[in-house]
This record gives C-alpha cells, sequence and structure tokens, in this order.
C-alpha cells in the first residue's frame, strides 16, 4: 500500500493499493522512487500528518513541506508573505506543536525528522527515524513525537524537550498515527498485519487491536472528547470504532462495495461529534454520527482525496482531485457548495480555523490556494518545488 503520507494525491494511491493483494506492500523506498517520477501520488486528512484535526497554534503560520526541493515554504497566514527553510532530503509529512512553537518534518529519502523553531524561522535540529518513515504525530500535553516507520515496523519516539529518541516495535507496515492527548495513547494503523498498536504515552507499553482480516487499514482519526478512535478500511469499504477505554471495536459501513469506493480520508468534528470519510471513486462524503453510528451521504466533486474541518464553524473542506475543487459543506444541513482550488490540487489541505482560511497544495503548479472561509475568494501563494503535505500554527 501506498501511504497518504508519501505524497499528496490519495486517489492513485487508492486505485495503485486496490490491484494489489492485501499481503504486499512495495518498500519504502520503492514507494518514494514511484512518488519522484510522477507515477503514485497522496494526502492525508487531518492533517498534516495526524489523522485528527490538529488545533491551531499561537502563530498563524502555514508550513508547506516541498518534496523535490527538501525545504519547506514558510507562509504568514495574515499578509501571505513567504519565507523559506532547509530540511532533509524529500520531506513527505509534517505537524505542529503549537505549545513550544515547533514544527516537525519527516523526510522519506534521508530517514530523519527536521526540527523548525517556529520563534527564529530556522532548522534547530535533526533527529535520526527508523527505515522508510512516513507519518506523525504530536501529543503537546506530553510534548512527544512519534513518527512511524513502515520500513522496518517500529515507531520513533522523540523527547520534545531535548530531541532525544526511542524506539517501540509495533505491526507490520505502519502508515498512520493518532494521537489522543487527554488519555496519552497513541494509535499507529498498521497496513500490512490489519491492526492498530496502542501505545501508552506514560510506560512505552503497547497493545493490538484487529481491525479485520486484510482489511488495508489506512487513515485514522481521533475524537478525544468521546475517546473514540476511527480507522478507516480500503478494502472493506467500512469505518472500525474502538473504544479508548475498552479497546472494544465496533464496524460502521461507507462508501459503496459496488461502486468500489476505497474509502480512507477521514476528519472528526469533536464539537459536533460528527466524522467524515471520503469516499474516492464513489464521489461522495459518509457523515458518521458519533453518538449512533448511524450514516448520510453527502455527494461532492469527482476524486476527493483529502479533507479537513474547521469545528470553530462547523465547515468540512474536501479536496476533490478530479475536478481541482473544494467542496464546502455545512455541517449543520449537509448541503454543499464547490471553490476552484488551482490546477493541479496534488497534495493535502488545512484549515486555520481563528483566521477562517483554507490552504491547499498544488503540487504540480508549485502554489497553494488560499480560500477566504468567509467569501469563498481565493489568492495564490508560491511555494517550492512539489509542494504536498503541510500544517497550520
Amino acid at each position: 500500500m501506498l501511504s497518504t503520507k508519501i505524497f499528496g494525491l490519495k486517489t492513485a494511491n487508492q486505485r495503485f493499493a486496490k490491484r494489489r493483494t492485501a499481503n504486499t506492500a512495495l518498500p519504502g523506498m520503492v514507494r518514494l522512487f514511484l512518488v519522484a517520477i510522477g507515477l503514485i501520488a497522496i494526502t492525508s486528512c487531518g492533517g498534516g500528518s495526524t489523522a485528527s484535526n490538529p488545533p491551531a497554534g499561537k502563530t498563524g503560520k502555514i508550513y508547506v513541506a516541498n518534496f523535490n526541493s527538501s525545504n519547506v515554504t514558510v507562509i504568514d497566514g495574515v499578509t501571505n508573505a513567504t519565507a523559506t527553510v532547509s530540511v532533509g532530503a524529500n520531506p513527505l509529512a509534517i505537524a505542529a506543536d503549537p505549545t513550544t512553537n515547533k514544527i516537525y518534518i519527516v523526510n522519506g529519502v534521508g530517514k530523519t525528522v527536521s526540527v523548525i523553531d517556529g520563534a527564529t524561522g530556522s532548522t534547530a535540529a535533526t533527529v535520526q527515524a527508523g527505515e522508510s518513515p512516513e507519518a506523525i504525530g504530536i501529543n503537546p500535553t506530553t510534548n512527544r513525537i512519534y513518527v512511524a516507520n513502515s520500513g522496518d515496523n517500529t515507531v520513533t519516539v522523540i523527547d520534545g524537550a531535548n530531541n532525544s529518541s526511542s524506539t517501540i516495535n509495533v505491526g507490520t507496515t505502519p502508515v498512520h498515527v493518532g494521537v489522543n492527548p487527554t488519555t496519552n495513547k497513541i494509535y499507529v494503523v498498521n497496513f500490512q498485519s490489519s491492526d492498530v498498536t496502542v501505545i501508552d504515552g506514560a510506560t512505552g507499553a503497547t497493545t493490538t487491536v484487529p481491525v479485520g482480516s486484510a482489511s488495508a487499514p489506512g487513515d485514522i482519526a481521533v475524537n478525544p472528547t468521546t475517546n473514540k478512535i476511527y480507522v478507516a478500511s480500503s478494502l472493506n469499504n467500512n469505518v472500525t470504532v474502538i473504544d479508548g477505554v475498552t479497546g472494544a471495536t465496533t464496524t460502521v459501513p461507507v462508501g459503496s462495495v459496488i461502486e468500489g469506493s476505497a474509502p480512507e480520508p477521514i476528519a472528526v468534528n469533536p464539537i459536533t461529534n460528527k466524522i467524515y470519510v471520503v469516499n474516492n471513486q464513489s464521489n461522495n462524503v459518509t457523515v458518521i454520527d458519533g453518538a449512533t453510528n448511524a450514516t448520510t451521504t453527502v455527494p461532492v466533486g469527482r476524486s476527493p482525496y483529502a479533507i479537513a474541518v474547521n469545528p470553530t464553524i462547523n465547515k468540512i473542506y474536501v479536496l476533490n482531485s478530479g475536478d481541482n475543487s473544494v467542496t464546502v459543506i455545512d455541517g449543520a444541513s449537509n448541503t454543499t457548495s464547490k471553490v476552484a482550488a488551482g490546477t493541479s490540487p496534488g497534495g493535502q489541505i488545512a484549515v486555520n480555523p481563528r483566521a477562517n482560511k483554507i490552504y491547499v497544495t498544488n503540487s504540480k503548479g508549485n502554489n497553494v490556494t488560499v480560500i477566504d472561509g468567509a467569501t469563498n475568494n481565493t489568492t495564490v501563494v508560491p511555494a517550492g518545488n512539489v509542494p504536498t503535505v503541510l500544517v497550520v500554527n
């Protein structure tokens, strides 16, 4: 499976995965090569790199990882002025800690994590990761950073205070990380072993939660308010709901098996307790009521593959690769509108709830489309070479 953390276009990733058996996974370097030559691509949902939507930070800056130029474009959220920070080779995942004002970039080829100090705008440290690192999650409460290494089935744990690191063994081919800062539990999705490794952030002890045989689990989202964890399975067309207290699971069907909707990108609005699952091939989003697990289907644009939520105004933004647009869903009514989003929206979408702005990476255009959430007017901001993932701090 080609993880949604390697590049930025989910569509090709999911279709490629469908052609393979559930028990084969490309080595990390092969995936990176295919990405680099343009044969595959990816996103995230929710985020940067943790699947649950991270809180907007204090600085209002946006950090865009440019895969081919091995740097990060820093956008001022007020003026759209930009600066550039060098990082490691081929950055492919990114996350921000709003508490410490540190930004963490996973460099795939370099097998490292670059740490940007948001106050100085420079790289403060470089931390070694494992084989084929490709996903990252942060617990801002404990100042711990978790990097999933798909090539050696481990998670690198970084202490944000001194950048020291340790390693925890997880399942086979970890591809996503979700964090519940309230309970200090970390959830690692293991694509090939079809399970989730639960890490106790205090002790480092692990337990395993199965999510269905050969289910190809992909994206994950955490609702810290209800202590429920949501894992989308692309081959089974369902979402596994994990009870964070008991570890018990419930399965919720999403998408359409006949249409092969391949659900994966997923996001949570913790205020309304609604979960949003993108169904790429059936061109819609499944809305799960977190209280009852009842579902509603909302049509969106062609080939949707990334999603972000603004819980403050209860709007959901779905990036559609097939028609270069963003579908805006009103969370109260499920009515929709559409906004043009560049000519090659090939990476990720992120929201700044405080400023009510939405940011979309255009990987082929080497820029970022900025959408004003109040008016739906757009602005284009230049970025580096092949911008893929981004995060708001």
